[in-house]
């Protein structure tokens, strides 16, 4: 699974990789090297204006979703925290991913991601888990594949009341290979520049199409480093938490 990553880049760096037109004004992040379900999350993703669904007019915008996934069907928000990560094998499949997979997909902007593995700690002899910071060679951006939803939050009874709606995200993940599979048997998937107009696209819809243009992120070329096991409670951040340290 991918189950912490960091993304530290401001929308004004972000627009213009994503050639997003508008830099989000109100709505701003602060930078995270820790990011955690639940949290709010940069995501890159195309609709239509409302009130235009039907056409196909659609916008590209940089806006922030909550990280977990909470199908427009569930009856609580707390099920988003179970929903982090959407399996590539079944995703166009399972009841909670695959309207998103065929009409919400995004990108989500990382500078990598985090896992962990179990070693033996040579002083105590006792198991533990080493984290990894698995980050591409060149430091470039990475856009994860994601997917999002609508969940409609029953307490508020007016629909164009903003706090009604909840936005919510998914990162889609597939077996490990290279650096990260060294660490841990599943990665996230990520798109190359070329492949963002297609996967964006909500009228874009068939399946085997969208799964041929996810690929590895940095196309395999990652590094991956040990750091401290401070990056293990959600409360730290900051840039020393990617400061290599001895497994």
């Amino acid at each position: 699974m991918c189950g912490r990553y960091a993304s530290t880049r401001s929308p004004q760096e972000l627009a213009p990789l994503f050639q997003v037109p508008d830099v989000p004004a109100k709505e701003t992040l602060a930078p995270n090297w820790n990011v955690a379900p639940t949290d709010d999350v940069w995501a890159v993703l195309e609709r239509a204006p409302r009130g235009e669904e039907d056409t196909d007019t659609v916008q590209r915008e940089l806006r922030p979703l909550r990280w977990g996934l909470v199908p427009s069907w569930a009856k609580d928000v707390k099920v988003g925290a179970r929903m982090i990560n959407a399996r590539v094998e079944t995703v166009h499949e399972k009841p909670a991913y695959r309207r998103a997979f065929a009409r919400r997909r995004c990108l989500l902007p990382a500078d990598g991601f985090y896992e962990w593995e179990r070693i033996e700690d040579p002083a105590t002899g006792k198991a533990r888990k080493q984290p990894y910071f698995i980050h591409p060679e060149d430091e470039q951006v990475m856009a994860l594949a994601g997917l999002y939803e609508y969940w409609r939050d029953p307490a508020i009874q007016q629909d164009d009341v903003p706090a009604a709606w909840l936005m919510t995200c998914t990162i889609v993940t597939t077996e490990a290979t290279d650096a990260a599979g060294r660490v841990h048997p599943r990665m996230p998937l990520a798109l190359t520049p070329d492949h963002y107009d297609a996967w964006l696209n909500p009228r874009h819809q068939d399946p085997d199409e969208l799964r041929a243009l996810l690929g590895q992120p940095a196309e395999g070329h990652l590094q991956a480093r040990p750091v401290s096991t401070a990056v293990n409670d959600v409360r730290n951040n900051g840039p020393q938490l990617l400061d290599e340290r001895g497994a």
